[in-house]
């Protein structure tokens, strides 16, 4: 139940319990009312499920581990909390150091230990490529944020194994430039680890692909893993159909995604 709607039903049984004059009713508007809220507070499946999925990998550990990672020749630091984040990735480029870093205050990049001053819409591009890995690298955590909106889409069997299905999507305010973005998840009912996801992006002219975890790395009480990357050949497609897809050896491996020399501080 969206915030709104809570709102404006609580205050329906709250202005119906002050008018009535019945003691009888006003008891029942009351049990109803304790029933809503009760109702409220509880997660829902998809929440549970998530729930479950975010301890498997970690849990609270999350908020306070700064993770560390080699991805494709370039270097990656990520510390996400409830109240902050920071995002970094340094390289070099023909004997230049470059270093990018995402935080509450926005997209910066040095080069040379100099602040470079870059136009609009390289900023919004470096800042959606350091934040795709930021949060590929830290799934499931996150997936709790205020503007994720999880849906439960059932069970399903791939690969001999049953997997809980939970769909995400984004609510434009607080969902970032990539809110129109739909992910899917199976979350293996055994081990509550993400087995494969799958994403329909629509930023940077839109992708369709779909992910099988195939390393798992266990760092200081953390899983982080890495994926071999798929896509159909049409990439008109549904998120939704490509679960079947891979089940029928229908996805080309396009890449794997693969996190090296991993390493995890914990800060206060």
């Amino acid at each position: 139940m969206k915030f709104a709607g809570k709102r404006l039903i609580l205050g329906l049984f709250g202005r119906m319990i002050r008018m009535s004059s019945n003691p009888i009713k006003k008891e029942w508007y009351l049990l109803f009312l304790i029933v809503i809220v009760a109702a409220c507070k509880a997660p829902n499946e998809a929440e549970t499920i998530i729930n479950q999925s975010i301890k498997a990998h970690g849990g609270d550990l999350y908020q306070s581990a700064e993770i560390s990672f080699t991805f494709r020749e370039r270097q990656y630091k990520i510390f996400k909390s409830p109240n902050s984040y920071s995002y970094s990735r340094s390289f070099n480029d023909e004997g230049k150091k470059t270093v990018d870093v995402l935080n509450k205050e926005g997209f910066s990049r040095e080069v040379n230990g100099q602040k470079v001053a870059l136009p609009e819409e390289e900023k919004i591009a470096y800042t959606n490529s350091v934040n795709s890995v930021a949060y590929f690298a830290f799934l499931p955590y996150g997936l709790n944020d205020a503007a994720v909106i999880k849906k439960s889409m059932g069970a399903e069997t791939i690969e001999g194994k049953e997997y809980n299905v939970i769909k995400v999507t984004f609510e434009k305010e607080g969902g970032g430039e990539d809110f129109e973005d739909e992910f899917l998840y199976w979350i293996n009912k055994e081990t509550h680890l993400v087995d494969y996801l799958a994403y329909s992006y629509h930023t940077d002219g839109g992708c369709l692909r779909f992910r099988k975890a195939i390393n798992t790395h266990e760092i200081s009480g953390l899983i982080l893993q890495d994926y071999e990357n798929y896509k159909p050949e049409d990439e008109s497609l549904s998120v939704e159909d490509l679960s079947e897809l891979f089940k029928n050896g229908e996805l080309k491996l396009l890449s794997e995604i693969l996190l090296e020399d991993i390493q995890v501080k914990f800060v206060n």
